[in-house]
């Protein structure tokens, strides 16, 4: 870069070269504190998924922007607080990134008692880069065809009726108890180790209900193994336009979507903050990022960093709420 710098001024070029060096669109402090060093982007789980699909995309569009190399490097382990743990402690330059799901950064806070991260101070929040919908499903055995009639069964019948769920304190549990919470419902909760086996035993009949994200009930749905009862959002969405969603018949309130995130280490400065959730919007917009995403059952949801923050904080409350108020522990 000093070489370069010397040519410039030996051939009477004033303006600074790296100023000159930014796209357009592209804030030139950013694009001189970005384009100096290699990127690694943080993924807390191991490769495979949507979390690493979207550091991958990340990655190869911080590259080309910045002309530096950006790996991703997959940290698992301990309920992804070791990804965490490296990001906090990174240089607050906006080279080391974490790509975090919702529920570790909105629900492991209240629901672990050795969370030992403060979300809000220990990181900076870049954007939201892509939503997954969350739906209420039913083994097609268990007669039931929507929301509603689930609704005037559990009620007629309480505390007969029960709800698969990947274990005791994940989005998907919590969905259930939210739920419970506003149809004043009383459904037993079967807690599993993980989506798979949770989700084999609602094919199977076992468990007549699950709330699961719309990638893994989609192949079910279009073969008829499950019956989709509504979306947990509040609008329906592109990728499966025809399912209804909660809201619709009558049971508001129940807004669970799986979300992930971009974070920086907390003292990163703001312009490049700012700058970063740019480059997000950007890359993911893309007509070809559009279809992976879509493959997965996301859809880009990227928006301003003080946005986002707001959106962590607000999500935040809601679950504490929630797990206070069922008395819900962490296994």
């Amino acid at each position: 870069m000093l070489r370069k710098t010397f040519i410039a001024l030996s051939l009477g070029i004033v303006s600074l070269p790296l100023l000159a060096q930014a796209p357009a669109g592209v804030n030139a402090e950013a694009f001189k504190q970005l384009s100096d060093d290699k990127f690694t982007i943080i993924s807390p789980f191991p490769p495979g998924g949507p979390v690493d699909t979207l550091a991958r995309v990340m990655a190869d569009g911080l590259s080309r922007r910045y002309g530096q190399p950006a790996v991703v490097e997959n940290v698992p382990g301990a309920a992804a607080k070791i990804g965490m743990d490296k990001v906090k402690r990174a240089k607050a330059d906006g080279h080391t990134l974490l790509l975090i799901p919702a529920g570790n950064l909105t629900i492991n806070p209240t629901l672990m008692p050795n969370f030992t991260f403060n979300v809000e101070k220990d990181f900076e929040a870049v954007t939201m880069l892509a939503k997954a919908p969350n739906l209420l499903v039913a083994a097609p055995s268990s007669g039931i065809k929507s929301a509603k009639e689930l609704v005037a069964l559990a009620k007629a019948k309480p505390g007969t009726l029960s709800y698969a769920s990947p274990g005791i304190g994940s989005g998907l549990h919590l969905a259930g108890e939210l739920f419970k919470q506003h149809t004043g419902t009383d459904l037993l909760h079967v807690a599993y180790k993980g989506t798979g086996p949770a989700m084999n035993d609602v094919l199977g009949g076992t468990v007549p209900l699950m709330f699961t994200n719309l990638p893994a009930a989609l192949p079910h749905l279009a073969s008829g193994k499950l019956v989709a009862l509504g979306i947990t959002e509040a609008q329906r969405t592109s990728v499966a336009p025809n399912i209804p969603t909660l809201a619709e018949q009558g049971i508001k309130g129940v807004n669970v979507t799986s979300w992930y995130g971009m974070m920086a280490p907390a003292g990163t400065p703001a312009v490049v903050v700012q700058q970063l959730a740019r480059d997000a919007a950007e890359f993911l917009s893309q007509p070809d990022v559009k279809q992976r995403l879509a493959a997965q059952g996301m859809t880009q949801n990227t928006m301003a960093p003080a946005a986002f923050a707001k959106y962590i904080k607000d999500e935040t409350a809601t679950w504490a709420g929630v797990i206070q108020d069922r008395q819900i522990k962490a296994e």
